[in-house]
């Protein structure tokens, strides 16, 4: 009898595994019985890079997370200072109220995180609300040096670290400022840039702490939102408010299904030839193109890794749309 227990144990487990597949997959529940060895494989292959994404992100929101604490902790609190979006209204109050600095960021993004369920999709939302919490834990009870007193150095450096861990968790597929998620909601309802928006909200954040606190620090602490902002700018490679992806791949009519069903998008097909090699080979073949936040980016080239890993995707700069089905439609959660 103990001679087969191991290998009724990893039979068991074999099975559990390839239930696991299967419900991770987008294969019909009732044709797990009878799917073949092509489409298990294909599923381990989209669980395989679904997990390494995954991994990526945490490691992405919690680099992000320290990184932004460090900013708060090692240079802005200390010295009062401020930068725009959410993270500002919650050093803004902080300053003039001695309300610890983490209950007021979970408390400012709540709206925002149940806005961002709403207009960019379940899966976004709940990281965002992990990495908000993650960064309010980490400024609850994560202690760190005060770097230095001198005010530029703290505009500067604190802006930088601020900027950096929020670029972090961008690429990582969250936020933890939730102000651009207002302004992706406004700028469709009012038929505005989010560039524009979020100028607003600043403009109105740094006038406030003008007025509260000191015209001295309302302006160090433009300094600190600049060099925020720029490191922000180089970490997520262009805080562009639109993508414009161009795929080309041998499964344009599953990709085709997957933006339109799955990431609710439109999707415009070009009839093209592809060519290559001194003899100018051609083979004709469908080119998709879409459109995107930068948000959702993360998630669309996951799933076309997952439709075809061979796939060519060229990702480019928009700097706005008007009409289609950019924001018309929630994602498939």
């Amino acid at each position: 009898m103990h001679i087969w227990r191991p290998a009724i144990i990893f039979a068991i487990m074999n099975q559990f595994l390839r239930r696991l597949l299967v419900r991770t997959s987008s294969i019909p529940k009732e044709d797990e019985r009878e799917i073949s060895a092509q489409e298990l494989e294909r599923a381990e292959r989209n669980f395989t890079i679904t997990l390494k994404r995954y991994l990526k992100d945490f490691i992405l929101i919690v680099a992000g997370i320290f990184s932004a604490s460090f900013g708060f902790k090692g240079f802005l609190l200390t010295n009062h200072f401020i930068d725009g979006g959410a993270t500002g209204i919650s050093l803004l109050i902080s300053a003039l109220t001695n309300t610890p600095l983490y209950l007021l960021i979970i408390s400012i993004n709540i709206p925002f995180i149940l806005l961002a369920y709403t207009i960019i999709g379940r899966e976004f939302a709940v990281k965002t609300t992990l990495a908000i919490s993650g960064l309010a834990l980490c400024l609850a009870f994560v202690d760190f040096i005060n770097v230095t007193d001198d005010k530029l150095l703290v505009a500067v450096f604190g802006g930088f670290f601020l900027g950096a861990g929020i670029g972090l968790a961008v690429r990582g597929g969250a936020v933890i400022d939730g102000t651009e998620v207002l302004a992706i909601y406004l700028s469709k309802k009012l038929g505005t840039t989010i560039g524009d928006i979020i100028i607003i909200i600043n403009f109105i954040i740094f006038s406030a702490a003008a007025y509260l606190l000191s015209v001295e620090i309302a302006l160090y602490s433009m300094i600190t939102y600049l060099s925020a902002s720029k490191t922000l700018d180089f970490i997520v490679e262009g805080i562009d408010e639109y993508n414009g992806v161009t795929v080309v791949s041998d499964n344009p009519e599953e990709i085709r299904k997957m933006i339109v069903q799955k990431m609710r998008r439109g999707v415009t097909i070009y009839t093209g030839k592809k060519g290559f090699g001194k003899r100018g080979e051609i083979d004709e073949t469908e080119i998709l193109y879409t459109v995107v936040t930068r948000l959702e980016l993360n998630k669309l080239i996951m799933e076309i890794e997952k439709i075809d890993a061979a796939a060519f995707v060229v990702v480019n700069s928009v700097k706005d749309t008007k009409g289609g089905m950019i924001k018309k439609r929630p994602m498939k959660h």
